[in-house]
């Protein structure tokens, strides 16, 4: 609650391995990388820290790291983050379930991007290799049916059109 972050190693007499010092509000999420080298921290104050294992404190007192990263850009709390692995292959998860829908492959690279169309079916994703390319994901948009004609009652009902 306090904004502090503690690495406990239960493992070992004194357990307290790094702390991290450097968000305002509530911690709401912690994720390594895969490495185990970063550690990603979010927060009500609408901030992400990446902080490097190098870096941090062994001292619970001292508890005011620099962080490699600060991502200010969020206009409200970060509640969710995760590790983009390099990879060619996306998967797609339904939420809240989080059943996987489908997995995409076809980049020769490293995907770079993603995102879902305005149309709400195509998933649009660019790699390193600097291909774009477009997945039919959810089947084809819906079309918008046609408006009904409009009855011409009254003197000029026979006319379509004026000249």
């Amino acid at each position: 609650m306090d904004g502090k972050i503690v690495n406990n190693d239960v493992r070992i007499r004194n357990h307290v391995v790094q702390t991290y010092k450097g968000h305002s509000q509530e911690v709401c999420g912690l994720k390594w990388s895969g490495s185990g080298q970063q550690l990603a921290s979010e927060g009500n104050d609408d901030l992400v820290h990446i902080w490097d294992v190098l870096m941090a404190s062994s001292l619970p007192s001292a508890g005011h790291n620099q962080w490699l990263h600060r991502l200010e850009d969020h206009v409200a709390a970060v509640k969710a983050l995760a590790w983009w692995q390099r990879s060619n292959q996306l998967t797609l998860w339904k939420y809240p379930s989080m059943v996987k829908m489908t997995e995409l492959t076809g980049h020769t690279s490293r995907v770079l991007f993603m995102a879902l169309s305005p149309d709400g079916c195509t998933v649009a994703s660019a790699a390193a290799d600097e291909t774009l390319r477009f997945w039919n994901v959810f089947g084809a948009p819906e079309t918008p049916k046609p408006a009904a004609k409009a009855s011409h009652t009254g003197t000029f009902n026979s006319f379509n059109h004026i000249r």
